[in-house]
């Protein structure tokens, strides 16, 4: 069985119509030091578990979308439009 991307725009769709674009991590302010952003660029946690990564929706709706993925098992928890907000402690 194929795994289903909920796209909120599209519906459930093949995972193989998106990219994965990184991980959705709260921009710095543009006047943060050189540190702050050094570690925004660069530096990741790579965790087992719950992550939330921006994923293009390259063959749909071209939407960018904030997913929240287990990075153990690939299990989907939600998908949301990347504009919507971000949910409460990820900071923006």
């Amino acid at each position: 069985m194929a795994s289903l991307v909920p796209c909120p725009h599209c519906g459930p769709r093949p995972k193989e119509e998106f990219t994965i674009k990184g991980a959705a991590l709260a921009r710095p302010t543009p006047d943060a030091g050189p540190d702050d952003w050094f570690d925004y660029v660069y530096l990741r946690d790579n965790p087992r578990g719950a992550y939330e990564e921006y994923w293009h929706h390259t063959s749909g709706c071209r939407r960018w979308l904030v997913v929240d993925r287990n990075t153990a098992t690939h299990e989907i928890a939600a998908c949301r439009d990347a504009t919507s907000g971000r949910k409460k402690g990820l900071g923006a």
